[in-house]
């Protein structure tokens, strides 16, 4: 009991930044473990997070209506709300990375703010931490974050009807939770009913507009790479592309997005787009065009192409294009139901002579 004291006077002198540590510390672990949202381990981790929440809640609750009781419950009873932050923030950070990696920034900015926005308040959330409503709030924020990815992982499918099937989960999932919790601490739950139920149908609602608003990013579809190439060629099972070397200012990539087209030329647009293993859906490439008098962009062809999931480096395919006049261009790799997986702006510029080309194989 003297060492846990001791364990405990130390924390309280150190709080800030123990859980300001504990916060980057998982940020650290989750960038370095977690890799593929379809691999058994980093759900593993995931659903542990989910766990260790949920139980850190109930325990603390228990202690705090008088149903676990004793000098060392007593004692311990300011951790378990430390423990559900821990679980939160290592659930957040592993959201944000799975996210991030997917999202286009431009559509899914709302998003990927939103869970950075809960990563990094985390560590302000203390106070609020020993309020039920408030747990079981941002619990059903993760959970339903969860579900979003790992049910279309599972069932080998993405779309609308399996976003609904992630929804109707998330809500069975945490009535069955809130019904476990309401035989153990029926105090709790019938004292919070009614904010829990206007809570809960908040996130619910917020959730879905943010779907299908293409706010939210079409895990577990992710970009792996992009380019704009003068020329795509197959060759056994590699391709191999010319284009143009980028200045050296943008060491971050090869090709320079500035595209100086010949006349009769054609602009090809090579992807890579990771899918977990037995994933099968529909992509297209977007090809849009930028009118300066109209300040608008205007979709000029979509290219579908059928991709497989479970290569590392992701399902390659490419688009060509005839006749590209000058000017801006970006084109969306996009699923067939609008969500935008990545995109690549370039411009493009006419030139009478052929400009000097590298090739590289992906």
């Amino acid at each position: 009991m003297a060492m846990l004291r001791g364990i405990q006077d130390w924390y309280y002198r150190h709080e800030r930044f123990v859980s300001a540590g504990a916060l980057l510390l998982g940020f650290v672990i989750d960038n370095l473990t977690l890799t593929r949202v379809d691999l058994l381990f980093d759900n593993f981790i995931l659903l542990s997070y989910l766990v260790i929440a949920f139980v850190g809640i109930a325990v603390f609750n228990l202690i705090d209506i008088g149903k676990l009781k004793g000098r060392f419950f007593e004692r311990i009873a300011p951790l378990f709300p430390l423990l559900a932050q821990f679980a939160f923030g290592g659930l957040f950070s592993g959201y944000f990375i799975f996210y991030g990696r997917s999202a286009s920034v431009l559509s899914s900015w709302v998003f990927v703010l939103f869970l950075a926005v809960f990563l990094i308040g985390n560590e302000r959330f203390k106070t609020q931490y020993l309020r039920f409503r408030f747990q079981m709030s941002i619990f059903f924020v993760a959970l339903f974050s969860f579900t979003i990815f790992s049910i279309p992982t599972l069932v080998g499918a993405i779309g609308p009807h399996i976003f609904v099937l992630s929804s109707v989960i998330s809500v069975g999932v945490m009535a069955g939770l809130l019904w476990f919790l309401s035989k153990i601490m029926p105090e709790k739950i019938d004292a919070t009913r009614n904010t829990l139920v206007m809570s809960m149908s908040g996130i619910f609602i917020m959730f879905n507009i943010l779907y299908f608003s293409n706010a939210i990013p079409p895990l577990p579809l992710s970009l792996k790479d992009i380019g704009v190439y003068h020329s795509v060629e197959r060759v056994g099972g590699e391709y191999r592309v010319t284009y143009e070397d980028a200045p050296w200012y943008r060491f971050y990539r090869d090709y320079d997005s500035t595209f100086h087209l010949v006349p009769g030329e054609s602009a090809f647009i090579f992807s890579s787009v990771f899918a977990p293993t037995r994933l099968e859906t529909k992509l297209l490439h977007e090809w849009q065009y930028f009118s300066e008098e109209n300040d608008s962009w205007f979709t000029t062809d979509r290219f579908a192409f059928s991709i497989v999931g479970g290569r590392d480096g992701g399902y390659r395919g490419y688009s060509r294009k005839s006749s590209v006049s000058g000017g801006k261009w970006r084109v969306n790799v996009i699923t067939e139901h609008g969500q935008i997986v990545g995109r690549i702006n370039f411009l493009v510029k006419g030139t009478v002579e052929q400009v000097s080309l590298s090739e590289k194989v992906l």
